[in-house]
Order: structure tokens, then sequence, then C-alpha cells
């Protein structure tokens, strides 16, 4: 086996992970659930209801404020993949583990469900990745690489599902796979699989999935993107979890393995939360045995990432009050592309920031026993109980899908008679069912059904042959590449340049490894007609390539129109060749200190203009901040809205060794405007050569306030020790220079 490791200070360098794959053997096998850490004490704060931290990991970027914790809530945390290319995903997937996603779900290729056998190789996807050995293999190769850097296992997760189930159940089972989709009503309704070859499929596929020890979510979810109003199914699905749930326990699976695939069914503008949490109630009323995935909304998902992110934190307060199991984080770009590596990142943040905001909630609400929420939960209960006593009549599942009685626009009893309707002997696959005959064995020790191994008189059926796939995986064909053209090293060839680590050119990517896409965000005061026409030509016009809107926002019909835009950008750029900004040079604390007991220093200070924020510069001054004072400097505060000419002419009359501007505003860039005053007075003045002039705000770059008259600007993230070591430098550059 290849020696390589990752380095946390280096890209993943993908080719190594592809190297001697034909040799490599998961680590585990199963899904893995996070370590409680109830009392969890991480900086100043204490958490009820956390989990185990990460070795490491990154965290939000508030956290800066309290010494970079970065606490990890219960549920665990998916990132969905579906870029198309494998390779690609592998660097999504370390960035979601340190972002703290512990549940990788990899989307498979359009189409996928009806390819009837395994694929090989490594074909590039649309609408996700081709689901192949090859493939497999290799993500889970990284990702056990991935745990060890954040600490934390990893389950990694795809589909079993459609007419080569089982085929693949063998193949997730062979190669560490570690949860998977399984329902055979998702074949039937939404693939148009044909119904008995679905459920036989599904008692083998399910048989394999717990001898793995495999998570299951089943796929009732569906029923609410599909229906012409999601609220209205909500009895239907909890019976299609409940059909899905029992049959698989049956077959074998651990129930803490069995998952719901819940969705909250609306989305503002409607009452989302006095309608959603209800349902969710009455599922774990029903459910308690099993667990709970929670997934978003995306029915109603339009273009906007605000609106999508603000559904996800609605539907993660329901998973909260309903204690969810797992959390998915559909990304919030949705509704508009196969999710970009931003928009994973980010629907990871907002998970582990919501559900970490709302950390101990539980122990301050509690769900009313009596009154609406109960009352309407039993409603759903008696429905969906209703629906199964009907469906039974009906004949069983078979003949009440081909009654059409599931995802009927109607809210149970309520029929309009659009549901979808499949026949028995109709479908992909249909007549393929082939009986077993009296002697059949087949000699592999996951099998679901009657196998006759008596006649042997054996009681493995995999001892036949010296053991199956299963337990001797020296026996597993490892097929490499079939297409010479449609290939993952290709694709890598095509992109050497571009690849980490040694790369020597780099180029801006959302999709794949320097694909060029960058996205812009514009705003015209016109209709979205000529909105979206202006915005084009701006793209044009600045020489971006294969341009298209994928989002605009109506602010009024009228007065304007907020416009994203993507494009590529036809150049790459060299990395030698890039003037890359040197790290602060900080002094220590005793040598910032010796220095001003050496020759003290008095400074003034103020928000200038008529800025009235002060926050940030007292984090700069302030002793209890870490500020400038720790270090014995003199420090006379002026306060907010302190004019230009206030500043300098306190400077002058306290004899002052520097001025600090502080200034956050940046409207019609007044914040560099004030910095130019106040160079220009104190030069008038006669002092500006023996004042130090420091500038500071959120919104203030280095180069623009040297620009504009100030010795050094100090932006985000900047704090007391940077302007000190500063403060004492360029003293001592004046001190040579014979200006003080």
């Amino acid at each position: 086996m290849s020696d390589y490791k990752l380095d946390p200070n280096k890209n993943i360098d993908v080719s190594e992970i592809l190297k001697d794959l034909e040799n490599y053997r998961p680590r585990r096998r199963g899904w893995t659930w996070r370590e409680p850490a109830p009392g969890l004490k991480m900086g100043p704060f204490v958490y009820q209801d956390c989990s185990k931290p990460l070795k490491d990991s990154v965290p939000l970027p508030p956290a800066h404020y309290f010494d970079d914790i970065d606490p990890q809530p219960m549920p665990v945390i998916t990132t969905e993949i579906a870029s198309g290319r494998f390779e690609d995903d592998i660097r999504r997937m370390r960035m979601g583990a340190h972002h703290g996603a512990d549940h990788i779900m990899v989307i498979r290729t359009a189409g996928q469900s009806h390819f009837d056998g395994l694929i090989e190789g490594t074909p590039q996807g649309m609408g996700g990745v081709p689901i192949t050995r090859k493939q497999v293999r290799a993500q889970r190769k990284a990702l056990d690489m991935i745990e060890d850097e954040v600490g934390r296992p990893i389950n990694y997760h795809s589909y079993v599902s459609g007419v080569a189930g089982p085929d693949i159940a063998v193949m997730f089972a062979e190669e560490g796979v570690n949860g998977v989709h399984q329902d055979p009503q998702y074949n039937v309704i939404y693939r148009n699989i044909n119904m008995a070859r679905s459920f036989v499929d599904a008692c083998e596929s399910k048989r394999l999935i717990a001898w793995a020890g495999m998570a299951q979510i089943d796929g009732a979810h569906n029923a609410n993107a599909t229906a012409r109003e999601a609220w209205k199914v909500m009895p239907e699905l909890m019976v299609q979890h409940g059909i899905n749930a029992i049959f698989s326990a049956k077959v074998g699976i651990d129930k803490k393995n069995i998952c719901l695939s819940t969705v909250p069914p609306t989305a503002t503008p409607a009452p989302c939360v006095h309608m959603d949490l209800p349902y969710a109630v009455a599922l774990r009323d029903l459910f308690h045995e099993y667990r709970m995935r929670a997934q978003m909304n995306t029915k109603y998902i339009e273009s906007s990432t605000r609106e999508a992110t603000v559904t996800h934190v609605l539907n993660m307060l329901i998973s909260k009050l309903t204690s969810a199991d797992i959390q998915s984080t559909i990304t919030p770009d949705e509704g508009r592309n196969v999710p970009w590596h931003i928009y994973n990142i980010e629907a990871c943040d907002t998970a582990k920031q919501a559900l970490v905001g709302m950390d101990g909630l539980m122990d301050m609400v509690e769900l009313k026993k009596d009154g609406y929420l109960r009352d309407k939960a039993r409603e759903l209960k008696e429905r969906a109980i209703l629906f199964m006593e009907e469906m039974v009549e009906q004949g069983g599942y078979f003949a009440a899908v081909e009654a059409g009685m599931f995802v009927d626009s109607g809210i149970y009893p309520e029929r309009n008679g659009d549901g979808i309707a499949r026949k028995l002997a109709g479908g992909i696959g249909a007549g393929t069912i082939v009986k077993r005959e009296a002697d059949y064995m087949a000699p592999v020790t996951a099998h679901y059904g009657y196998n006759n191994i008596a006649q042997y008189g054996a009681t493995n059926p995999s001892d036949l042959i010296g053991g199956c796939t299963l337990e001797c995986p020296e026996k597993i064909v490892y097929i490499d590449e079939l297409d010479e053209e449609d290939n993952c090293n290709v694709r890598m060839a095509e992109v050497k340049e571009f690849a980490q680590p040694g790369a020597k050119m780099i180029r801006p990517e959302m999709e794949w490894l320097a694909d060029g896409t960058v996205m812009l965000t514009m705003f015209f005061p016109a209709e979205k007609h000529i909105a979206e026409a202006a915005a084009l030509e701006c793209a044009k016009r600045m020489n971006l390539t294969d341009c298209e809107v994928i989002s605009k926002e109506i602010m009024h019909g009228a007065e304007g129109t907020r416009i994203e835009l993507k494009g590529k950008v036809p150049f790459a750029i060299e990395i030698d060749k890039l003037v890359i900004p040197e790290e602060p040079d900080v002094m220590s604390d005793d040598e910032i200190r010796a220095d001003i007991e050496r020759r003290p220093m008095r400074v003034v200070c103020g928000t200038v203009g008529e800025d009235e924020h002060s926050v940030g510069l007292r984090e700069i001054i302030d002793i209890k901040h870490g500020g400038i004072e720790k270090y014995g400097i003199e420090v006379h505060y002026l306060g907010t809205s302190v004019p230009p000419e206030k500043l300098v002419n306190a400077a002058i009359e306290l004899n002052a060794d520097a001025m600090l501007a502080s200034t956050i505003i940046s409207h019609d860039d007044i914040h560099y405007k004030n910095i130019a005053k106040i160079n220009h007075i104190a030069t008038e003045m006669g002092v500006r050569d023996k004042l130090i002039f420091v500038a500071g705000g959120t919104q203030v770059a280095s180069a623009q306030a040297r620009a504009n008259g100030a010795d050094e600007g100090f932006g985000r993230g900047s704090r007391g020790h940077h302007v000190a070591t500063f403060l004492v430098k360029r003293r001592r550059e004046l001190e040579s220079e014979g200006k003080i």
C-alpha cells in the first residue's frame, strides 16, 4: 500500500489516493453515531447536548472571538456531493469533514437507477457521480485519511436502489460503505421499476445492509417533492415510512440503523412551524423505535440562497424540537445548479451554527401535551392508520399502487384521482422474477430467503467455496478503467498544471478543479428583463465567457432587481508571479513593553466623522480585550463622531505620538475620505511628519489607507498586538530618520 499521508498545510493529492487501489481494503464496516459529550466545556461556555469535539476543524467565523472553539452538535451532519467528477468531490469531502460533516452522501448520476448491473471505471456523471467500484474505493480510502485528520469516523453513503440494487448492495458491503438509501417504494413510485422485482431485490439488498451494519435511509420524502401540495401527503408519508421500516426490520436490519427520511412538508410564506411540527411529533410517536434523518424541504426552493438558508434554519428548529438523529444539509444553491463547493460548506456551517445555537433548548421549553399540537398530531396518525387499513382492504400495497392511492393531491381520505399508478405486470424489469428450484443454493454468506445448503451438509454456504468476497476480498475482481476517453485519468491530465501540490497555475473554481467559474452579484434600478439583459452585457464586457443568470430577485417591480450571474474567466494565473502579502511580523509582548518603557508612548484615538461605532476600536485599545493599553501605552479616547479636526488638535494638545482613527461606515467611500482629510489637516498644521497616523475598521484595506495618507491601515481581524507592533516599529523609523 501507498505510504501517502495528508499534510494539513497542503491540498490533497488525488493522484496519490488512486495509487494501489486494487489492494485497498476498508478499515471498518458499519455506521457510526456521534459520541455524546454532556456538560462539554469549551472556551467560556458549557454545552448541554453537543458531541465529542474534533481533533482538527474549521470553526465558524465568529469563533475567533472565543478562542477558536468549534463545538459539534449531537446529530450526524450530512453533506451531499454531486459534481459528476468523483476526483473533485474528494477535495470537497475533506472540506466538508473539517466543517463538521460526518455523513458524506454521494449522489449518483442521473439514470443509474435504470442500469441493470454494475458499471466500472470512472466516467463523468450528470447530476451526480457514476457509482462504481473504483470511485467508491478511492473515496472511502480518502475518507480513511480524512478521519485521521479530524479525529472522528466519517460515514460514507450512496444509493442501493434501481434494478441493480442487489449488485450495488454487494459491492457496498465489500467496499465498506456505511450508509445507503434503500426503499422499494421509491423504485416503484418514482422510477417505474416493476413492483415485484423491486421488492424481491429489496429483500436481498436489505439482507446485505444488515450483514454490513449499514444505516438505511428510506425514500418516502420524495412524495413531498412530487405532490402538488406537499403538506397534503403527510398521512401517506407515514404509511410509506411504516412499510419500509417494518419490512427492513423483518429482513434483519437493526432498528437503530433504520432511518426515516423526514422532510417538513411546507415552507414560508406558509405558517410552516405550525404545520410541520405536529407532523414531526406524529412521526416520533409512531416510529419511536427508529432513527430520524431530517432533510430540508426543497419543493418550494427558488434560486435565492438567502431563502433556501432561512428554510434550512426553520427546518432545523423542527429537528431540534423533535431530536433528529441525522441532519441533512441540502445546499442553498439546490434550486439552480449541481452543488458548488462553497455551498456544501455553507450548508454544513448553517447546520452547525443553528444546532449549536439552539443547544440546551429542550432544557428550557417543552412541547405542550394538549391543545392544537397534540390534536393535530393525533389527526395525522388517524389519517395514516385509515390509509393503511384501506390499502389492506384494497388487497395490499401492490393493489393500492395500481389503484393510484399514492401521491394523490388530496389529504387522505380526500381523493382527487391524480395519484401515481403502476401496473403489477408493468414497469422496468417486469417478468424477470424466477422462482427458485428446490435444490437452489447460493454459496454466499449474506443472502435472503430459501437457500438449500442442507444438501451439501454445510452451515455457512460460503464455506463450500472457501469463503465469498465478503469474507475473502482478495477474490474481488477489480477493474480500473474501461473507457479510454471518459475516465478520471484523462480528466486529471487536462488540468494537471492546476493540480495540487506543486501547481504552477491557478484558476477560480466552483464545481471542478480549475473550471474558471466565478459568480457576480449586481443590482440594477430596473425591472427584471432589463436587469437580466444588462447583467449579461456587463459580464460580456468583463470578458467572461459562458455567462448565465442563475438568480434574479425583484426588489420592486419598477425600482430594482438583484441579479446573480455565473461565467468563466478565459485565463489562468501563474502562481509564481503573484505578489503575496507577507504575514504581519508581530513582536513579542515583552519586546513591545520594553520599547514603551524605554520611551513612553501616548496616542489619541476615536471613531471619526459622523460614525458612532465604538466596539472595534475599544477592542484595539482596551486592556480587557488585550488592547494596546496592556503594553503601557497611554491612550486618550475621544469617543465617537469625532471630527477629523478634533482628532488632530487633540494630538497636538496632548503632544501625542500617534493618532488612531476608527472608521466603519464605507458608504460613498466616506472612510477613505475621512482618512485623507485627517492627513490633510495634520499636514497643513505642520505636524504630520512627527505623528504616526493609523486608520482601522472592518472595511479598511491597508493599501487604500496608505494611498489616502495613513501610515498603515488595519482591517477585519486586526488585534491590539498588530497595532502595537506597528506603532513601535514606526516610531523606531522616525527616530532613525531624526524626525522625533
